[in-house]
């Protein structure tokens, strides 16, 4: 019995459960979520399937443990600027370049959405919130509004940028599009032809950064709008009743 529980500690030792999350997020990037299974993680471990199931018991379970690592690693603990916004902004642009890194993380966090990855993302967000001034009863909405579109925004650049053959030039694509933009019919399509240059010079990250700054805008002027609520009236204290005084009579 002893030699059997000596084993199984070198064997907990060798096979962490973060080994097999590092090792599950390298094939993600790779090959995809439908390309992660047990078997093809034990090859990549030099292990049995049977050991890493004495760590993770599905593979849904071991999908939340790579986007849990992957968030709390883009996600710095420590507060890095003075401001709010600059905060908000921050946490956007980290989230942003990790979904790039790991396209399957955004699908990950829109299928359970209670893990605790997105939980992090909504507790970081809602506290700058807060910082901000937003009214209480509008903090919710206002969270979850940034919190959608930094998701958003970031998963379908993840998503174009898988699309395209790495060979596509950004420039050359651009200017072919915004091109069939500027040809447009001028009565159906007057907007998409006047900002047809704008997509032919626009950057993503900027852009992304830009719709925070318009969203953090409104949530500074329903601060600023908002009235803030007057303290209650002091109530007077009742005066006592003289001991006695409510019995009645007899």
């Amino acid at each position: 019995m002893a030699r059997a529980t000596r084993g199984s500690e070198r064997r907990e030792d060798a096979l962490s459960r973060e080994r097999i999350v590092d090792a599950a997020i390298e094939l993600l990037d790779r090959v995809g979520e439908d390309g992660l299974t047990f078997r093809a993680l034990a090859v990549r471990l030099a292990t049995g399937a049977g050991a890493i199931y004495w760590h993770i018991a599905s593979k849904s379970e071991l999908l939340v443990a790579a986007g849990d690592a992957v968030v709390a690693r883009a996600m710095p603990s420590a507060l890095a600027f003075p401001t709010p916004h600059a905060e908000i902004r921050r946490i956007a642009v980290s989230l942003f370049e990790a979904i790039d890194a790991h396209p399957w993380v955004g699908a990950q966090l829109a299928f359970a959405p209670w893990q605790t990855a997105l939980l992090q993302i909504f507790e970081r967000i809602g506290r700058q919130v807060q910082a901000l001034g937003a009214p209480r009863g509008a903090q919710f909405t206002a969270t979850s509004t940034l919190v959608s579109y930094i998701l958003g925004v970031s998963v379908q650049n993840a998503a174009n940028a898988r699309r395209f053959d790495p060979a596509v030039d950004r420039a050359e694509f651009l200017e072919s599009v915004s091109t069939r933009w500027e040809e447009l019919d001028a009565d159906a399509y007057p907007f998409t032809r006047s900002v047809a240059v704008q997509l032919r010079e626009h950057d993503d990250l900027a852009e992304f950064l830009a719709g925070i700054d318009f969203i953090l805008a409104g949530i500074s002027s329903k601060s600023a709008s908002e009235p803030r609520a007057a303290p209650p009236p002091s109530q007077p204290r009742a005066r006592r009743r003289a001991r006695g005084s409510a019995r009645p009579r007899r």
